[in-house]
């Protein structure tokens, strides 16, 4: 029998964080003081046991996306095939019956968990695709910036973060070549969407912000990173502001030891894609997002 119960402790969460290692090692993974700084109310992260040994663990709260609840269910490769990646879709779904949503959203990595997933209802609704480059010491070389531009740190003008949300982050959320598009506040975007403020960097013209660009640091993996939200304000696009940026944390990646950086892309997203061609990223991977009405039977 497996039993499904609710991560509270800081043990809990290191388990359910070495679930998800375990089950996507590229992706970074939130630490557990990072897990408790940006848990969103109605939340809940459980783990599944069986004779007290961890062999999965889930996710269940509000999603970006609007009228829609975030599922995660996950289950160790070694202990797949036995019924415990449905009991924990089960008890995520039941969370997810709380939030008064209209569809359960998720998404999987291979095509196992898409027939998984197939069985009760979801369907694929879009891809991200994964793009990686290796980053060397050519990379920490000065970057040419257009004219009429600054490039600052959020470290050096911390003040400049919530007013990078009003003029380029929602427009970067209103043009994100995703089906459903979505919702992200200001508590957000300052909580979730920045990590090291050293590793984000912001273009100015004059006074005003018209580009972000940025690293999410891996504190498992301090050789990697994860590229942050690229953006440049629609009247400042075509004009090399996101090159001189992404050149720029390239730069910064370079000399901070780190010697891989890697990115999702929306499917739909080609001018971002080529971009990161032109810079040297190649495609490693990607994942399928699925979705179903809730609610789901399980």
């Amino acid at each position: 029998m497996v039993e499904i119960r609710v991560a509270v402790s800081d043990a809990d969460l290191t388990a359910w964080r070495d679930v998800f290692r375990a089950v996507v090692p590229n992706e970074l993974a939130a630490t557990v003081e990072q897990m408790r700084a940006t848990g969103r109310r109605d939340e809940i992260r459980v783990l599944a046991e069986v004779d007290g040994e961890v062999v999965g663990s889930g996710v269940a709260g509000p999603s970006d996306f609007p009228g829609a609840a975030f599922i995660m269910p996950r289950v160790l490769p070694a202990r797949r095939r036995r019924g415990y990646g449905t009991e924990l879709l089960r008890a995520l779904l039941a969370h997810a019956a709380t939030l008064g949503r209209e569809v359960a959203v998720g998404y999987v990595e291979d095509r196992g968990s898409l027939a998984f997933a197939e069985r009760f209802g979801f369907g694929e609704f879009d891809r991200q695709v994964e793009q990686v480059r290796s980053v060397g010491p050519d990379d920490a070389a000065p970057v040419r910036i257009p004219d009429g531009v600054q490039v600052v740190s959020v470290e050096d003008r911390p003040e400049l973060w919530p007013v990078a949300y009003e003029s380029v982050g929602l427009q970067a959320f209103a043009d994100m070549a995703l089906v459903t598009p979505i919702t992200v506040s200001l508590e957000q975007w300052e909580q979730d969407w920045i990590s090291d403020p050293e590793a984000m960097f912001l273009a100015l013209a004059g006074a005003e912000v018209v580009g972000s660009a940025g690293l999410i640091l891996d504190t498992d993996e301090p050789h990697r990173a994860e590229n942050a939200l690229t953006v440049v304000r629609r009247d400042w696009r075509g004009r090399g502001v996101a090159l001189a940026l992404k050149r720029t944390t390239l730069a910064w990646a370079a000399g901070h030891g780190i010697t891989e950086v890697y990115t999702w892309t929306q499917r739909g997203n080609d001018d971002m894609r080529r971009l990161n061609e032109r810079l040297g990223y190649v495609y490693r991977s990607e994942t399928i997002n699925v979705r179903a009405p809730l609610p789901v039977e399980v």
